[in-house]
């Protein structure tokens, strides 16, 4: 059995650590949510915090981990006798598996007792698992969306509710959720963020002296976990009396009113949307009160409570990185009005206040850009952004990547669309319609229509045929030529792109940005799935000179091509963006044909404007296969709804 990294071992991130013990103290905080580079001890400390918290008592042999004290009346596995037996066990971790299915989480009909016995049994997943423990998910930022939402919704209510297959089935789950990320491999969707309770950034320390005893610490623990261990227990045990003295204390810890009008006033100062902020730093606040010992929650407990609560709800769009300027924070608590005097009192905000009605829309520069359109190179800013359009692949996939874009049947996830014959191993059974299969043969195998179970052959077995949704490879190749600053085009250009950026970041695509100016194409961004690194690279790219139209194309088929051997089941689809014109280079359609070649999905937008329009761009997107759509229809209708009415036509 491996021993686990001491928590008292772990040098520096100090706010990792103790965002993780104001959850011990205090569940209801609502977990944490650790963001950070790779290598900065976010497994590590989550790991060792199970064994600081005290073992808990269970009903012996109850997979729900009921409480002797309190058993649930309706626990699936009871009811439970008073005199039941009880166990003492440790508090489990429970770690969910980035590509781990609905079933395996909420639970499902147990299959064995089903084909066996001929009854409606429910299997436990991990949410009752994790009862009364912690629930760790690594890459969170990677799971299904369906999963993360289940799992946050258990989460907040702390009960977990199954309707399938003919099985209602209803038992507690509370836990303390931890999940951990790089943002390098993209963001979670605001609402995703706000579920969350608590956030802290992680980093490597840039100190030798620090980094060193790191390693030195590590080499240590490998070479003789136990000793190391033995080196670290009494700390670890004067942590855990902490933790269990501070719960304690939780349960007498004062909130004042005024203290209460404070965290309001605070929230509302800094724009946070809802009310969820409110209530997890007050929860934080009265946590940070009990862990350092005090009766009653202070001015520098919501300081502090702030910063873990609030810094991921101030998103305002997807390019934008969370977080709160200190000196922001500051101000907002020294200059926040004073609480009422009564109930009925006032203490309202002033209407008309800094930041309320002078707020401008992201990426909107109005009037006052400095760019100066059509005179040789220049960087023109992005009006501001369209209405978010959905571009998807038009035919189905065969599983692929999870999100939320193009569609794709046969995978493990999404919803059932029916039923077919299982060939080879079989990991996702149609019950139903692996009964209906084996039922007419039941008297040939001599089985008795009134006896017990039911005889099965492999040639019954069916499988559910899913369909879903899937997020692929959205490549922009962008004409940066000189024609396109003219008449402030390519800020047009910009914020129909930033709209389909915006878009790709809630749809968990990867994006990749080519652009081709001049002579030659350029890669600003290889495919990531960072969608957030594509917006300033966008922002900063200049216009002029000719126009090498093969030669992004070329570019565009070369990055394809890469991308299919890293991740071939991510399907692609390229969007170019250009009036069509070619004033430098080969031929573009013959460079259009090869790029066909490949099999990724097209759309072109064309951008050209005016009364008298030349159609070149129509031309590149059939020697493409693609799709062709003029600049001014990203404006005003969503793609799916654009294609339906021309499919009609």
């Amino acid at each position: 059995m491996s021993v686990p990294y001491p928590f008292s071992a772990i040098v520096g991130q100090e706010d990792l650590k103790l965002a993780l013990l104001l959850n011990a103290v205090s569940p209801e905080v609502g977990g944490v949510l650790v963001r950070g580079e790779k290598g900065t001890a976010k497994s590590t400390a989550v790991r060792a915090l199970a064994k600081l918290l005290p073992p808990i008592k269970v009903v012996a042999g109850c997979p729900y981990s009921c409480d002797p004290a309190s058993p649930n009346p309706e626990c699936p596995a009871g009811p439970h006798p008073e005199d039941t037996s009880v166990e003492e066990r440790p508090v489990r971790l429970v770690e969910l598996p980035v590509g781990a299915s609905t079933d395996r989480l909420a639970g499902t009909l147990d299959i064995e007792k089903a084909l066996a016995e001929g009854k409606k049994a429910f299997e436990p997943g991990l949410l009752a698992t994790a009862h009364r423990g912690i629930l760790y998910v690594d890459e969170v930022n990677l799971l299904s969306d369906h999963l993360v939402d289940l799992l946050l919704d258990v989460a907040a209510m702390g009960v977990n509710h199954v309707e399938r297959e003919g099985v209602s089935v209803r038992h507690p789950s509370r836990f303390i959720l931890v999940g951990t990320m790089n943002p390098e491999e993209g963001e979670l969707r605001p609402q995703l963020l706000d579920r969350f309770g608590i956030t802290v950034e992680v980093t490597g320390s840039p100190d030798p002296a620090e980094r060193v005893e790191v390693v030195r610490r590590r080499l240590h623990h490998e070479a003789d976990p136990e000793d190391f261990a033995k080196k670290w227990f009494a700390a670890d045990g004067e942590v855990a009396v902490a933790v269990e003295e501070a719960r304690k204390r939780l349960e007498t810890t004062r909130l004042p009113e005024g203290v209460l009008y404070k965290i309001a006033a605070l929230c509302a100062e800094l724009g946070v949307d809802g009310l969820r902020g409110d209530i997890v730093t007050a929860k934080t606040a009265r946590a940070l009160a009990a862990w350092d010992g005090r009766e009653e929650v202070v001015t520098e407990d919501i300081r502090r409570a702030a910063l873990l609560a609030l810094s991921h709800r101030r998103r305002r769009g997807p390019f934008e990185q969370p977080g709160i300027d200190p000196e922001e924070l500051e101000n907002a608590l020294s200059d926040g009005p004073d609480p009422p005097d009564g109930p009925d009192g006032g203490g309202a905000p002033p209407p008309g206040g800094e930041g309320e009605s002078e707020r401008e829309p992201q990426g909107s520069d109005g009037e006052t850009s400095d760019a100066r359109p059509g005179v040789g190179e220049g960087n023109h800013a992005a009006t501001e952004p369209f209405r978010p359009v959905r571009l998807e692949v038009p035919e189905k996939g065969q599983g692929g990547s999870l999100g939320r874009r193009s569609r794709v049947v046969g995978g493990l996830f999404g919803q059932p669309v029916g039923d077919r014959e299982a060939v080879g191993s079989v990991r996702d059974v149609a019950l139903a319609a692996t009964l209906r299969a084996a039922a007419p043969h039941q008297k040939s195998r001599g089985r008795s229509s009134t006896g017990p179970g039911i005889s099965l052959r492999l040639e019954d077995l069916r499988e559910k045929v899913r369909e879903g949704r899937e997020g692929n490879l959205i490549l922009f190749v962008v004409d940066a030529s000189g024609s396109m600053a003219a008449k402030r085009r390519m800020s047009a250009v910009k914020g129909a792109v930033l709209s389909l950026l915006a878009d790709a970041y809630q749809r968990r695509d990867k994006v990749g940005l080519v652009s081709f100016r001049g002579e030659s194409a350029q890669v600003l961004l290889p495919p990531t799935a960072s969608v957030e690194l594509a917006a300033p690279r966008l922002e900063e790219l200049p216009t002029g000179g000719r126009t090498p139209l093969a030669a992004g194309l070329e570019k565009a088929a070369e990055v394809l091509a890469r991308e299919k051997l890293r991740d071939g089941e991510r399907r692609p689809l390229l969007v170019l963006l250009t009036d069509g014109r070619a004033t430098a280079g080969p031929d573009p359609r013959r460079a259009a044909a090869r790029l066909r070649a490949l099999g990724a999905a097209s759309v072109v937008v064309d951008t050209e404007e005016g009364y008298v329009r030349l159609g070149m761009a129509g031309e590149i997107s059939d020697s493409l296969g693609a799709r062709c759509l003029r600049l001014e229809d990203l404006r005003a209708d969503s793609l799916v709804q654009l294609v339906e009415r021309r499919r009609v036509a």
